[in-house]
């Protein structure tokens, strides 16, 4: 059966999905609040974070690499937004802000894998401390509050009963997948993950590419850190610890292979609602939050083995 699965093309591409309706049938069968409305939309806005991270991650994946700093980028960028904003700076100002500095640290990602020809994993491993240490420099360690009440729209509002949330991740997942299907870009984007050096040979700047990944990724985690302040309505400095391993995992749970070159924007958004259908089912079933990172960690496991079984069945 598994022989079976990883020779065809179209069962890998629906083995998420599929996996996804099995996991939403069992939990409807388990609690009978899991498919409300409420509760469904509940899982939208808690996995739009994720998501909205995981297309950035889709991106740096896809070409072979790897972004560990964007949990800590998420902290940072809520913590600037909100000390602006409570500071007394306009909205405006504030969220640009937030979201520039997630780009300038992905700038420095791609910058310093490029140039300096240093390993993604270890210089986004660099950059995850330095963020997480400037945040708690920043914060002295303690929440930021005291921001103004139209900040809690990009958190917490509705557009024809719609959380905003889910609507900017549309939005984003909807530009993802057109950047990558319709653009030259999209384009150079599978080819440096297919065969980089290859590709470098064909004329594409592939330096160039590839920081611009990065930015785009760090930009996203900014995004993703002023949401959450937002919705908290408070900017904690510990915000955002282990999202770039949800992240990961959505995305190779989506499908995109860790080796680069194989892998799609709608994968991962699939990958992420698994992850945040998980998660509320298991609250839901009242399952200590011990055994939910018991869980969560299995579920990573697996996405890395079904990526190398992927892999070994020919990509």
């Amino acid at each position: 059966m598994l022989e079976t699965m990883r020779r065809s093309p179209l069962l890998r591409k629906m083995g998420p999905l599929l996996g996804l309706l099995l996991l939403c049938f069992i939990l409807a069968f388990l609690s009978d609040r899991f498919l409300t409305v409420n509760n469904l939309l509940n899982i939208t806005r808690q996995v739009s974070l994720n998501a909205i991270i995981g297309v950035g991650m889709t991106l740096v994946i896809l070409t072979g690499g790897i972004d560990l700093s964007v949990g800590s980028v998420v902290a940072l960028a809520g913590s600037i937004t909100a000390g602006l904003l409570s500071g007394g700076h306009g909205l405006a100002v504030s969220l640009a802000a937030g979201i520039g500095v997630g780009g300038v640290l992905g700038l420095i990602n791609g910058l310093i894998i490029t140039r300096q020809k240093v390993q993604p994993f270890i210089a986004t491993m660099g950059m995850m401390t330095i963020a997480r240490g400037y945040t708690l420099v920043y914060t002295d360690g303690r929440p930021i509050t005291g921001m103004p009440e139209q900040f809690r729209f990009f958190g917490g509002g509705y557009i024809a009963d719609i959380p905003v949330p889910v609507i900017i991740m549309a939005l984003i997942f909807l530009a993802g997948y057109i950047m990558l299907k319709k653009t030259r870009f999209g384009r150079y984007i599978y080819a440096i993950g297919g065969n980089e050096e290859a590709t470098r040979l064909s004329g594409i700047n592939t330096p160039k590419v590839l920081v611009w990944v990065y930015v785009l990724c760090g930009t996203l985690a900014g995004l993703s850190g002023i949401i959450m302040a937002s919705r908290l309505n408070s900017a904690q400095p510990t915000a955002g610890m282990g999202f770039e391993l949800d992240a990961i995992a959505a995305v190779v749970l989506g499908g995109t292979s860790l080796s680069g070159g194989v892998g799609t924007i709608g994968g991962t958004l699939v990958g992420a609602l698994i992850i945040g259908v998980l998660d509320n089912g298991l609250n839901l079933l009242n399952v200590s939050s011990f055994y939910q990172q018991v869980a969560k960690g299995i579920v990573i496991l697996l996405a890395v083995m079904l990526d190398r079984k992927r892999g070994k069945g020919g990509a």
